[in-house]
């Protein structure tokens, strides 16, 4: 599997940000994970858990401008999972509309709901018996 790929397998990092990643360490990004050497993996391993380091455009980071801290950071794994279902709550406790929305288990995101979107038992037309 090239490198690229390999990268973007982990939950938090997509295809544009390990083709960035690979690019600013100096490694092809179409060569095979299992050609590089043990300290290029293990500089690679730590690039990754702090990808905050190499100095990338703040638009290529997942989390800009953190509530609590005002940082850019970037989140991998169950970091943005943690991440993101504290947001959620956060919106629910402060009743805000996507709040209210995520807690009724509706569209959040402004879709429309006449037809799709529809959880649970079936509603259709039942034929009459004869």
């Amino acid at each position: 599997m090239p490198a690229v790929y390999g990268l973007a397998q982990i939950r938090g990092i997509g295809y544009t940000t390990a083709l960035a990643v690979l690019r600013k360490m100096g490694i092809d990004p179409h060569m095979r994970l299992g050609y590089l050497s043990d300290a290029k993996i293990r500089e690679l391993d730590e690039i990754v858990k702090d990808i905050t380091k190499l100095n990338l455009p703040n638009w290529l980071y997942n989390r800009r401008k953190d509530y609590t801290t005002g940082k850019d950071m970037h989140l991998i794994g169950a970091e943005l999972v943690f991440y993101a279902r504290q947001d959620i709550e956060r919106e629910k406790k402060i009743k805000s509309w996507r709040g209210v929305r995520h807690a009724l288990g509706l569209k959040v995101r402004g879709q429309r709901t006449a037809t799709t979107g529809r959880i649970g038992m079936t509603v259709g037309v039942s034929k009459k018996k004869k």
